[in-house]
């Protein structure tokens, strides 16, 4: 066969497969036998092999799975996909005061499942809990049909697609022929390839990961496997959910079945038989969890024997036969060397503690943060000190005390304004510290680190999305001075792009690597992510511009009241609002109380009529701003923000680099005069929710259910919040609602309400 023959037959093979892969992997439609498709791949690769002059990336043989999808379909799941109840490990002082040990609730479990269970014969599974993200594998007659996420629990994403790049999940199980194998279980990055992964996405500029967790629920949400293929995913899997025809009796035979299928599944596993080799079990588990490849914050305790989890039951979040016992944070002692204070986009500065390394929770720990001058003073924390750290899943170190026993003779109280010899460690402009605030800032606008900071907050996802902008760039820009402004960005052209000489990497090797140019595909990258830029709402501009004190939620309610930046310049609405603001402070300052004991009888009448007159003219201003339906996210304070921002030097800057470059966001959403009248009857109407946890498709879309149903979508829980909208994995904000009595719906039930309400009207 000569190069022509081979080209022919290279083309007529790419064509048979990406028709086969697309029938299989975007329709569900197989046309061939897995044998004859090995048969068609093996053969392509061979001649490719042969021929490397033939080489083409857009090759099956280079593509992992199937098309990139426009969206996932959704998985009803047969049986439900449950959470596990959270056990919590007592601290010190909860010991101390109830004169316990840190298993204490633990036990409490234990003894509730003992006589629920009365005399019948049980024994409990440990193994540890994986810090990623829960997802099913469906096999039937031994091919897999589907793999999916978790979602509410009812319903989940179908990301087949995705799950069959891990290695270690074959797509037929060799050993079984008929039935449904229904396998649970977490897809999760180690530690070692999350770090070199986050490594590799700043080199190339962009936005790292938060935590192995993050980076694992991120890859699996995107619509192209072969993305997902570069990414090193690994799945464990723990439990399962419909089996058929022979179900297992208990929790060690389906750990058997694993093994037998030549199945990923934790290898460190303890059956206990009673209350103390429970106990036991968690305490080893702690030790020996700090030396695994991935991350872990408590052990997983399951009623071994099947029948008894029948008996047992759930309720509607998690099943009565398992719980999950949450370790404490981890804490350990060290010095605090020194103190760094790091420059924010806002000019705010934060002190940042500079430890020698503790190992704490798997990871070294050479950093915490020390929040504001207040919080260290409180603490009293000097450099030189002994410090007490402590590191909780994927929140920042911080110093929970300092040991005082320790502390040298030598050491002084610590204040940012003295250590920096009130300049910025940045620029050496002035610090101030503004009246009401705790936080000390730098005021000078031009200050590389804010300018740097404000450049990334720029190009954020939830921002303008500017694909590859990620520090170094920034960085990078800012010290070459090719930026002065975030709206400059707009002005940079391609070349200047392409040959800008980013700073060396670190190495694998620990060695650093020469300067790099950063390039045509990067450059590329963001000149046309700036282009899609120009033609986001107005809403996501306002969040991108970083006006100090609005965030998502009050930009969002910005657009809706306003259509443009030329509106909110000229707003009746914020003057309103800021006027509103000012006299409700003159309230608080001037109560009638104090009015009647300080002043004197001649002018006492004169102040009274003052004070009326001010509560009357906040009534007023009430009844104008009624008909807006204006939410507590836009209130006096961000409103005096986005005056002062529009009327500053820097404000006007950005305005009119906007208009000479004709950029003139519009909103998405504006909607100022809400009509009511369609749903008067709704549940909706007129309500405050928070969103909270994960669901089966993105906030927005839930968000946009109920602003168009008259609701508002707030960012935090307060006494004004009517419904809380909890996904999985809710978190604090499930508690709070608790707590203050606010209505808490499932996303099910939710859609029930959407549903009702739409029908209604």
């Amino acid at each position: 066969m000569d190069i022509n023959e081979a080209n022919t037959k290279i083309k007529e093979l790419r064509k048979i497969i990406l028709y086969h892969n697309k029938l299989y992997y975007d329709k569900g439609i197989q046309e061939v036998s897995d044998s004859d498709y090995d048969s068609l791949m093996i053969e392509l690769r061979t001649l490719e092999k042969e021929y490397p002059s033939l080489f083409d990336e857009t090759s099956p043989t280079n593509i992992v799975g199937g098309t990139p999808l426009k969206k996932f379909t959704n998985v009803q799941h047969q049986v439900k996909m449950l959470s596990i109840e959270d056990i919590h490990e007592l601290k010190d002082d909860e010991i101390k005061l109830k004169g316990t040990i840190a298993e204490q609730n633990l036990i409490e479990w234990y003894n509730k499942l003992k006589n629920t269970l009365k005399e019948s014969d049980f024994s409990l599974t440990v193994e540890p809990k994986i810090d990623g993200v829960a997802v099913t594998v469906l096999y039937e007659d031994g091919k897999i049909k589907y793999a999916a996420t978790r979602g509410d629990g009812a319903t989940g994403d179908n990301i087949t697609q995705n799950i069959l790049t891990i290695d270690s999940v074959p797509s037929k199980l060799e050993k079984i022929n008929n039935g449904i194998l229904e396998l649970r279980g977490e897809a999760f990055i180690s530690n070692d390839d999350f770090e070199s992964l986050n490594k590799q996405r700043e080199d190339r500029g962009e936005q790292k990961f938060i935590n192995p967790r993050n980076a694992a629920a991120g890859t699996l949400k995107q619509l192209d496997p072969n993305i997902v293929s570069e990414r090193p995913l690994k799945l464990i899997f723990h439990s399962f959910g419909i089996i058929n025809p022979e179900p297992f009796l208990d929790i060690i035979s389906f750990r058997q079945k694993l093994k037998d299928l030549s199945l990923p599944f934790d290898k460190w596993f303890r059956v206990a038989k009673n209350k103390n080799q429970v106990i036991q079990a968690v305490k080893d588990l702690d030790v020996e969890r700090h030396t695994f490849s991935y991350g872990t914050d408590g052990a997983v305790i399951k009623v071994n024997e099947i029948t008894h989890h029948e008996k047992l039951g759930n309720t509607s979040k998690f099943p009565k036969w398992a719980c999950a016992f949450k370790y404490r944070p981890e804490q350990g002692q060290t010095t605090l060397k020194s103190v760094t204070i790091q420059v924010g986009r806002t000019g705010v500065l934060t002190p940042v503690a500079e430890l020698i390394p503790i190992f704490i929770s798997g990871t070294t720990v050479s950093r915490a943060t020390l929040h504001n001058d207040d919080e260290i003073l409180r603490k009293d924390i000097r450099i030189g000190d002994t410090v007490v750290v402590e590191k909780s899943g994927e929140i920042i170190p911080a110093i929970v005390k300092v040991n005082l026993d320790e502390r040298p003779e030598s050491t002084t109280p610590f204040n940012i304004f003295d250590h920096l010899n009130g300049k910025c460690p940045s620029c050496e402009g002035p610090i101030v510290k503004e009246e009401g605030f705790t936080s000390w800032k730098c005021v000078n606008i031009s200050c590389p680190d804010q300018l740097t900071a404000s450049l990334i907050h720029f190009s954020g996802r939830k921002m303008l999305d500017l694909d590859g902008l990620g520090s170094r760039v920034a960085e990078k820009l800012v010290t070459d001075k090719l930026v002065k402004n975030p709206i400059d960005l707009f002005e940079l052209s391609y070349n200047t792009l392409s040959d800008l000489e980013l700073s060396p990497a670190k190495l694998d090797s620990g060695r650093t690597s020469k300067p790099r140019r950063f390039g045509e595909k990067k450059s590329e990258k963001i000149i046309n992510s700036l282009n899609k830029a120009k033609e986001l709402p107005l809403s996501r501009w306002l969040f991108a511009i970083g006006i100090n004190n609005v965030g998502e939620s009050a930009a969002n309610e910005c657009s809706r009241l306003h259509n443009s930046f030329s509106e909110i310049i000229n707003s009746k609405i914020i003057s309103l609002i800021i006027n509103r603001w000012n006299l409700e402070n003159w309230l608080k300052l001037n109560t009638l109380k104090r009015i009647k004991s300080e002043s004197s009888v001649e002018s006492l009448d004169e102040k009274i009529n003052l004070y009326n007159s001010k509560k009357q003219e906040i009534q007023s201003i009430n009844r104008t701003l009624e008909t807006y339906k204006i939410s507590h996210e836009l209130g006096g304070v961000t409103c005096k923000s986005l005056f002062d921002f529009f009327n500053s030097d820097n404000g006007q800057l950005i305005l009119n680099k906007l208009k000479a470059l004709n950029i003139n966001p519009k909103s998405k959403n504006y909607n100022p005069n809400p009509k009511t009248d369609t749903y008067n009857s709704s549940p909706i109407i007129d309500t405050q929710w928070v969103i909270t946890g994960t669901l089966s498709k993105s906030r927005d879309v839930f968000k946009s259910y109920i602003e168009n149903l008259g609701g508002k979508v707030m960012s935090s829980i307060s006494k004004k919040t009517d419904y809380l909208l909890a996904g999985e994995n809710a978190g604090s904000k499930l508690s709070k609602a608790t707590n203050l009595n606010v209505t808490i719906l499932d996303e099910k039930n939710f859609l029930s309400l959407i549903k009702k309400t739409t029908e209604a009207g």
